[in-house]
């Protein structure tokens, strides 16, 4: 590496630092617990292209992640890419200086508006992270005990609560293996699971955005209406079932349907006859939405000593090999790219092809509603938990999420 001559105190710095990065080695800040996927199938897939580029896996436990890569940003030890989370944690890291604008990366265009959205600014001119997948949202089922109760996977509303009311006048199984003592299931696999049909996807989360709806509307309270249906079916001492415990009651067979997001699909696909619905809709030819949420995006470190390689590396994260590698490495994360991919595991494959029919959406707490106090994704936390315990209304739920915003947003400020 050829340096500049520099006053001595900052040259032996910039040499320390050079003496620890090395051109051809490059790391991942990453929070996910996927090493040996990264080690033995994604990253080799990539040297077999790029052998002189060595790259590092680095882990952090995801409820440390933040603050331990905001210290390394800010002492200089980060690693070359960073895994981003969406929104306005990763935000914070481009206004701040510690990620790179990749507006103009080759690639770029192989994503959809919507999921580059996680990891631009608010105008959307700059990009500061790459979609890497998102997580899709619905409900899976037993297939061995829906054949043995003559059940078919429901496609509206009214044939949804026929399937749970024969489920639970059979005695034999729970119809729904969910829980609210952790409050955050009722909000992803309950509000934002269902919640899409109702205000209508894209259209309906921008409204609120630009102040057009209100988060009291008629579709809202609905969606509620539906989540206060749901504590009758989900058996004895749901109000302290935790999500493990909602894992391992559907995973032992005691359950029927388990309210879904697509992360969980290695926890089951071994286990039983996994099956999966969409979330269902009000009337057969409605139009369908589905919570396609950005979960994963990877930026440039903007002070890595190997920019060069980085965005190598990057370049090739856009391409249709590592959207399949990926996909099919970690079933139930599925590429945000615009590439065909052919998915090997059954149930993602079917969650994947949903998007040729639905119109995916995001979750609507996320951008830009999230940024005052009350939090609005806590808020959906407490009203979803509220509602399906019986011990609020869905018109007070609804009322207290616009309340809320009131006292805070201005929609165009």
């Amino acid at each position: 590496m050829k340096l500049k001559t520099l006053p001595y105190t900052i040259g032996a710095s910039i040499l320390l630092s050079a003496s620890i990065a090395h051109a051809g080695n490059i790391s991942i800040e990453s929070w996910r617990e996927d090493a040996a996927i990264w080690n033995d199938v994604i990253i080799p897939a990539f040297n077999a292209k790029h052998p002189d580029i060595k790259v590092t896996f680095v882990h952090t436990n995801a409820t440390d992640y933040n603050d331990t890569l905001n210290k390394k940003l800010a002492d200089g030890s980060a690693g070359d890419l960073i895994t981003c989370r969406p929104f306005d944690d990763s935000l914070k890291l481009f206004q701040a200086g510690y990620l790179t604008d990749i507006t103009e990366l080759d690639g770029m265009g192989n994503f959809p508006n919507f999921a580059k959205a996680a990891w631009q600014t608010d105008n959307g001119a700059q990009s500061f992270c790459l979609p890497m997948a998102s997580v899709i949202h619905g409900f899976f089922y037993n297939k061995t005990i829906f054949k043995e109760l003559g059940l078919t996977p429901p496609k509206t509303n009214a044939e949804f609560y026929s399937a749970l009311d024969k489920v639970k006048a059979s005695g034999k199984y729970t119809p729904i293996a969910m829980g609210t003592n952790d409050k955050w299931e009722a909000a992803t696999m309950g509000f934002q699971n269902i919640g899409p049909n109702y205000w209508k996807g894209e259209d309906g989360r921008l409204a609120v955005i630009d102040g057009d709806e209100k988060l009291n509307a008629p579709q809202y309270v609905k969606v509620f209406e539906q989540l206060a249906k749901w504590g009758p079916y989900m058996g004895e001492g749901y109000q302290t079932r935790t999500y493990n415990d909602a894992i391992a009651m559907f995973g032992d067979q005691k359950a029927a349907i388990y309210p879904a997001g697509s992360w969980d699909i290695a926890a089951f696909n071994t286990k039983l006859d996994l099956g999966v619905f969409m979330p269902p809709v009000e009337n057969t030819d409605d139009e369908c939405y589905i919570s396609d949420h950005t979960d994963i995006g990877v930026g440039i470190n903007a002070k890595s000593a190997n920019k060069k390689d980085a965005e190598t590396f990057l370049k090739w994260m856009t391409t249709g090999e590592f959207a399949a590698i990926y996909t099919n490495a970690l079933p139930g994360f599925f590429s945000l790219s615009n590439h065909f991919i052919d998915v090997d595991d059954p149930t993602a494959k079917a969650m994947i092809a949903w998007r040729d029919t639905c119109d995916s959406t995001i979750r609507n707490s996320y951008q830009i509603l999230n940024r005052g106090e009350p939090s609005l994704e806590l808020e959906i936390w407490e009203t979803s938990v509220g509602v399906i315990n019986g011990t609020m209304t869905p018109k007070d739920a609804a009322d207290r999420l616009q309340k809320g915003m009131d006292t805070w947003y201005k929609p165009g400020e």
